[in-house]
């Protein structure tokens, strides 16, 4: 069995991009345009390009916005939408996603952040080390604004370090995880639930690993990181 047959491709794409409206108005953040497209559009490349024929969408604000712009195919990936009803946070969009999800696993990808890795890389050592749940990593000259994870070197999640204004190099969460759809259902349903503060704090000391990469890395939940984009995909086309 190939692995998007073992788990099931989930995209967290109901933010309000409250901080980025100077930029883009009422736009969805996922439909923020980057290169005269969506950005949603890019992510949904990476999942067609690593062999996936199947996402959810977790939506929330500007769902309709987000379904007129995709509709229910894009590009051979079949997608299916899970509306929340009022805002849950990233673990309880994921939550109330679960009666979409058939497979044991759950690959899930920020919808505001790109990495420029290796997708297979990261689910074939997820699968070959036999891991429950895990986090894809990046390292950053400055990990102030994001936090930082520290790792053993084994690759097991020792802490999360808030957000300081410590600049330090370092790594952090770059927005994809894989885990096992029964520890997702242990989430309170239908109540507000945060996967970076309430569900992967937890689980440090209890099998929780990151998957360290030096692939390049954006998020555009500033209006000066939004500012990058365009300029980051020109570049990675360019490769």
């Amino acid at each position: 069995m190939s692995f998007p047959e073992k788990l099931t491709a989930v995209i967290l794409a109901g933010g309000l991009g409250t901080r980025l409206r100077p930029a883009v108005g009422d736009c969805p953040k996922v439909l923020a345009p980057v290169n005269n497209r969506p950005f949603l559009s890019y992510l949904l490349d990476q999942l067609s390009s690593n062999g996936f024929s199947h996402v959810i969408l977790c939506t929330g604000y500007g769902t309709d916005n987000i379904s007129a712009a995709f509709d229910s195919v894009y590009k051979g990936l079949t997608i299916e939408y899970s509306q929340e009803t009022k805002p849950l946070g990233t673990g309880g969009a994921l939550r109330n996603a679960i009666p979409h999800i058939k497979t044991d696993h759950i690959l899930v990808m920020n919808g505001d952040s790109y990495i420029n890795v290796d997708l297979k890389s990261y689910i074939d050592w997820h699968f070959r080390n036999c891991i429950e749940v895990s986090l894809l990593l990046t390292q950053v000259s400055d990990t102030s604004r994001y936090g930082r994870v520290e790792v053993d070197k084994n690759g097991l999640v020792k802490q999360f370090v808030e957000k300081n204004e410590v600049t330090t190099l370092g790594w952090i969460n770059a927005g994809i995880y894989i885990s096992k759809k029964r520890l997702i259902s242990q989430i309170p349903a239908g109540e507000s639930f945060s996967l970076e503060h309430d569900f992967f704090p937890n689980l440090v000391g209890k099998g929780l690993h990151g998957f360290q990469c030096n692939d390049s890395f954006i998020d555009i939940g500033t209006p000066e990181s939004y500012g990058k984009a365009d300029q980051f995909f020109k570049v990675l086309e360019t490769k």
